[in-house]
């Protein structure tokens, strides 16, 4: 989750140049991982996945396998807990459990940058979710440098049932070629109103062009007692802070009252 999105720039190679401070959450997919003789094998609970090599997971497997020269396969279970498309990084989370479980089960011994390194051939957001700390990521976020003193979150979570495409959202950005060093100056965010007042998004504007509901959503959160709200990545889903987990179980009813299909309080990691 993006407690802070900022995009810097176009690069040359179409891409943007970002700063973002990343946050992981307790929500998550659960996988399942069977040896088998040969082969790669996914199964998933939502049914508008693919399970072949259309899936991040199966390419992740795959590009495992290649690098260790594997000569035995995989069963996978994925049971879908993180809603689809919504911004929350729930495809680079399932591809970077599916490294760091083979690493493991194979005894392979590929160090964490190592692993890094073959993420972010998958996505950018890969890499972060084998980091495993709150971080600053850089570049198109596969630079990521760990973020001191964040302090422990509660969230709810309110997701309207609408997929963003991530192209989509990036293409209304209007942003020059950058061919010159950015820098960015990480701000002091130590306390929870350092953070309340550092969100910010800048794909929230192009968003809530495409799904208006976000804007509503986000002032519905705050009326529901959160101390901010903000956009997660590209969207859909919105975050709203509170200060405790009774706050935040109390603005989780008001919402589930007004019928999103996905609500959900969680905490940060």
């Amino acid at each position: 989750m993006n407690l802070i999105l900022k995009v810097l720039g176009k690069r040359e190679d179409g891409y943007h140049e970002l700063a973002t401070l990343m946050q992981r959450i307790s929500l998550c997919d659960e996988m399942i991982f069977i040896p088998r003789n040969r082969g790669i094998v996914l199964h998933c609970s939502e049914k508008t996945l693919p399970t072949d090599e259309g899936n991040i997971v199966v390419r992740a497997a795959r590009l495992f396998f290649d690098y260790i020269g594997w000569p035995e396969g995989i069963e996978i279970t994925l049971q879908k807990k993180i809603p689809l498309a919504a911004g929350l990084g729930g495809g680079s989370s399932n591809a970077a459990t599916t490294l760091l479980a083979l690493n493991e089960m194979t005894a392979a011994g590929i160090s964490r940058g190592k692993l890094m390194e073959m993420g972010v051939r998958l996505g950018a957001d890969v890499p972060f979710f084998i980091f495993k700390e709150t971080a600053w990521a850089f570049g198109v976020g596969e630079r990521l440098q760990k973020a001191e003193g964040v302090p422990k979150l509660c969230f709810v979570l309110v997701n309207p049932g609408i997929e963003l495409s991530t192209r989509r959202v990036y293409e209304g950005l209007k942003y020059g070629l950058t061919k010159q060093p950015i820098q960015y100056n990480i701000p002091r965010l130590q306390t929870v109103p350092q953070i309340i007042r550092g969100l910010h998004n800048d794909l929230e504007e192009v968003s809530e062009k495409i799904c208006p509901v976000i804007r509503e959503i986000k002032d519905s959160m705050r009326a529901a007692g959160a101390l901010g709200a903000l956009m997660s990545g590209s969207g859909a889903t919105v975050f709203g802070i509170c200060a405790n987990s009774e706050d935040a179980e109390r603005a989780e009813t008001e919402m589930r009252e007004a019928g999103f299909p996905f609500v959900g309080t969680v905490h940060s990691l």
